[in-house]
């Protein structure tokens, strides 16, 4: 079989790379179709994604997906300033000629997802959340647990399984082996993992703010914007309670939640192609 036939899925697409504004931003491209641009979660690199929640998704859509700047495969100085974030994401889709776009982020991803609308809303076609927060002040934070796993210097299976998955259910804990598996399937040209030193300097920017501090019409965008917007979140969700976009929803035109049980943090990798058709559908009903 000669390159030109070979069918690339998320563990065998290369990676590329474009040049611009400075920096080198490595991101994959599989699928076709109406594109999607997915933002990747704290401490995530193009190799955070479960593979089958990708391939999912690219059965009906071009999937694209990337490292932050200074972080992963990509160059430039990094940030976890959710601004920066959205601006990575924009710069990609204007290196790569796509003039409208759906945008969609996981956890972090899904601040900068939000941002990135708020700044481009004519370019954007739909907006997809998974595990994420909606703007502003909201009423229940993060648990603690959260903290303590995501910060440790490297994350083990079991840090995966609290930190996305619920360790309570026999169910999800063994999705979480699944999912890692899947990850782990591909061995070569695989994104370097960021130093927790890279981590703790990063979080030093944001510190001082709440999580997504509602200073730029973020609220009121959500509450007023016709983009339709799907938000996944898993009801044992311990990062982003869902709790808080009940509290937000209501008061949208276009925002619509879908909550799965007995499932936390990483609801498409528990589900992955549950949350890739629930998408698609969406996308093309919503």
């Amino acid at each position: 079989m000669d390159a030109s036939s070979t069918v690339y899925t998320a563990v065998n697409t290369p990676t590329r790379f474009v040049e611009v504004k400075g920096r080198r931003l490595a991101y994959r491209d599989i699928g076709e179709g109406t594109p999607i641009v997915l933002c990747l979660r704290f401490r995530g690199i193009l190799d955070s994604w479960d593979p089958a929640f990708l391939d999912g998704l690219a059965a009906h859509h071009r999937v694209i997906t990337f490292d932050y700047s200074g972080l992963g495969q990509s160059t430039g100085e990094p940030s976890y300033v959710r601004r920066r974030l959205a601006q990575d994401a924009i710069d990609l889709a204007d290196a790569l000629g796509l003039e409208r776009f759906i945008i969609g982020g996981w956890s972090l991803g899904g601040i900068a997802a939000q941002v990135a609308a708020r700044l481009q809303p004519e370019r954007i076609i739909k907006l997809l959340l998974i595990g994420t927060t909606p703007p502003g002040k909201v009423r229940f934070g993060a648990k603690p647990i959260f903290f303590e796993r995501a910060l440790k210097p490297v994350n083990d299976l079991d840090d995966e399984t609290v930190l996305f998955f619920h360790p309570a259910s026999k169910k999800s804990r063994a999705a979480a082996v699944t999912s890692h598996n899947r990850i782990a399937a591909r061995t070569t040209d695989v994104s370097p993992a960021i130093p927790i030193e890279t981590v703790l300097k990063l979080l030093k920017e944001t510190q001082a703010e709440d999580i997504f501090v509602d200073d730029n019409g973020y609220r009121d965008f959500l509450q007023t914007t016709d983009i339709p917007t799907l938000v996944i979140s898993g009801d044992q969700e311990i990062v982003f309670p869902v709790e808080n976009w009940f509290d937000v929803a209501p008061q949208t035109k276009s925002v619509h939640l879908m909550v799965f049980p007995q499932m936390g943090h990483g609801p498409q990798h528990e589900a992955p192609q549950l949350c890739a058709d629930l998408i698609t559908s969406f996308i093309q009903n919503g």
